[in-house]
């Protein structure tokens, strides 16, 4: 991971502890995070904690592309980090949690599609698809 100081720096956020922290977390765990199960890290850490600090700075850090969300399909809200700064989508695995990277794009035929049918305009998009990775579905348990 690229210095983190750094990375918020860029954000023209200003590199706390416990944003420096939020991070550390984040980024040590393959898997993405309830809002929950970083406060319960971050007090081990910082006593003087409250839930809602916790929750402002992961969405600033998400506003600024930092970590990313996953909006679940139990309709919670997770975060994780993602060190890949390319254009890219996410598979997550709903069972182990798991996050992984894909490639594969085809913003040029939705935004066609949305152009000619509806005639409007796409301003910005995110897509993640969710499933079960090959470990779950061959009963290896994933990163869980």
């Amino acid at each position: 991971m690229k210095d983190p100081s750094h990375i918020l720096k860029e954000l023209e956020l200003k590199a706390t502890p416990k944003r420096l922290a939020i991070l550390d977390i984040l980024s040590r765990t393959p898997t993405y995070l309830s809002p929950d199960e970083v406060w319960t890290t971050m007090k081990e850490r910082f006593r003087a904690i409250g839930l809602p600090t916790v929750y402002r700075n992961l969405e600033d850090m998400a506003g600024g592309g930092v970590i990313s969300k996953v909006i679940h399909p139990d309709r919670k809200l997770y975060y994780f980090f993602c060190g890949n700064r390319e254009h890219h989508h996410h598979f997550v695995c709903t069972s182990c949690r798991r996050v992984d990277d894909l490639s594969f794009c085809a913003f040029e035929e939705i935004e066609k599609e949305v152009s000619q049918n509806l005639n409007a305009t796409i301003s910005s998009h995110i897509m993640q698809v969710f499933g079960t990775c090959s470990d779950c579905s061959a009963g290896k348990g994933g990163y869980r």
